[in-house]
């Protein structure tokens, strides 16, 4: 692979999962409008978002990556926004318990407009029309017209993605993230939850804590880390026009970043070497994200680190296993041995919902909370035995009360799906699901930590 890169060296590779404009001429002047629309983040930022992910990488922290499978044009609306990131925290505050190390947050909004699908096109009824690839590139209705990939829905992208990253800052910075309101929205739902007994001990000791903080002089009036967070956003480096639109020199240090996102990734269909969203990727100084399906061999991901950490820089890459709760234990220990026996510096995190999907019975796509659960972890498991950090998890989950996912304590079951089915693309935890499983591997790595300090004591 060439050394030389610039923003738009990728279009000179292979590119996959890639609309067909019918009009080249109006995608690039929305190319070129894009380019001088202001960043939607700063670099420095996503320095930051990487200092943090290199406390992960060595140990020190935990990742928590989550939120929409696909935003949606037509479900855009504060309320929405609003709840998912509370969600995101009251996951964050019992993952922090559990772990007992900082959570760094990310979330998959502001951005997540793009989804990689199986096939170019669909049949319904006898009639083929392009897929949906989401709300950035075309409709979701099944019309010819609607189907026809449209460059201006990246501008209404760009937009919904800035009145989206504003609120959050809002959110994060102007006290609705006070640990104490927190802890408060927990208690409201183990009062709702049909699991509440197993998870008030817990609860009751976050509680203690916050009480002895406060009596030791931490509050939220003498300390901002109580009432504030940080706060990133990721999403899926799919539709390359639109990242190379917004890809800026930074001012400070003559790199290039990409000011869609804090973080990028690329997905398991994506991450050819030679092709064009790699290519991409290595030019830009963000965080970067890498999925890692069942089919990646070791020899493949090691190439595909050297090549986007060819500095071996902690913080720089994310490798987010997404194997299937059946495989993840058989396929993901040699790529452990190979990255450890390699001395590459990475973020190893899971994703446990692309691989497990099934249909209904009644022809709706979900997912089983029992099968997520089972690949997390299997994963956990996997770094014990080989004695590396399991360092976060990538969930598809929204604020919203959502019947797409089966299972939980809620006891969603196939027949329920269609009462509250939103999703756009694939079914996401609702809050309650995802809030239930961050209780369940908190309660995991309590139990790892108490069993691991018993055994150096000797106790």
């Amino acid at each position: 692979m060439s050394k030389k890169w610039a923003p738009d060296t990728w279009r000179a590779k292979p590119v996959k999962q890639a609309p067909t404009y019918p009009d080249p001429a109006a995608l690039a002047d929305v190319e070129a409008r894009l380019g001088i629309f202001p960043p939607l983040v700063f670099a420095g930022e996503a320095r930051r978002l990487k200092a943090d992910l290199a406390q992960v990488a060595g140990g020190r922290a935990f990742l928590l990556q989550g939120g929409d499978c696909a935003e949606s044009f037509a479900e855009f609306h504060p309320d929405n926004i609003r709840d998912t990131f509370r969600v995101l925290l009251q996951m964050a505050v019992v993952l922090t318990y559990g772990a007992a190390l900082p959570v760094v947050k990310v979330g998959r909004l502001a951005g997540q407009f793009v989804k990689p699908r199986s096939a170019d096109t669909e049949t319904v009824g006898g009639v083929t029309l392009p897929c949906y690839r989401g709300d950035m590139v075309n409709d979701i209705a099944f019309t010819e017209e609607a189907r026809a990939p449209d460059p201006e829905r990246m501008i209404q992208g760009f937009n919904q993605a800035a009145a989206t990253l504003n609120l959050l800052r809002a959110l994060a910075k102007g006290g609705y993230a006070n640990l104490h309101k927190v802890h408060q929205w927990t208690l409201g739902f183990i009062a709702d939850s049909p699991a509440a007994g197993r998870y008030r001990d817990m609860a009751d000791q976050l509680a203690e804590t916050l009480d002895f903080m406060a009596a030791c002089g931490l509050t939220s009036e003498t300390t901002p880390q109580i009432r504030e967070t940080s706060f990133y956003t990721s999403h899926e480096a799919l539709l390359l026009p639109y990242e190379q639109a917004m890809t800026r020199i930074d001012s400070t240090t003559g790199d290039w970043y990409d000011t869609s996102a804090h973080m990028l990734w690329i997905g398991d269909r994506t991450r050819d070497l030679d092709g064009a969203h790699v290519e991409y990727a290595r030019g830009i100084s963000n965080p970067i994200g890498l999925k890692v399906g069942p089919t990646m061999e070791a020899d493949d991901l090691i190439r595909l680190i050297d090549v986007l950490s060819p500095a071996n820089e902690p913080g720089r890459l994310t490798l987010i296993v997404r194997m299937g709760a059946d495989k993840v234990r058989h396929h993901l220990p040699p790529l452990i041995r190979a990255v450890a026996r390699e001395g590459r510096h990475v973020v190893w995190s899971s994703d446990p919902m692309h691989a497990n999907m099934v249909k209904s019975a009644n022809g709706y796509k979900t997912r089983h909370f029992d099968r997520i659960l089972e690949e997390v972890r299997g994963f956990f498991a996997v770094h014990k035995g080989e004695g590396t950090h399991a360092g976060g998890v990538h969930f598809e989950m929204t604020g919203q009360d959502v019947t797409e996912c089966v299972g939980g304590a809620q006891a969603i079951t196939e027949a329920n799906l269609s009462a509250r089915y939103h999703t756009h693309c694939d079914p996401r935890l609702n809050a309650r699901q995802a809030l239930e499983l961050a209780f369940l591997l908190a309660e995991a790595l309590k139990e790892d930590r108490v069993k691991q300090r018993h055994t150096a004591t000797g106790s």
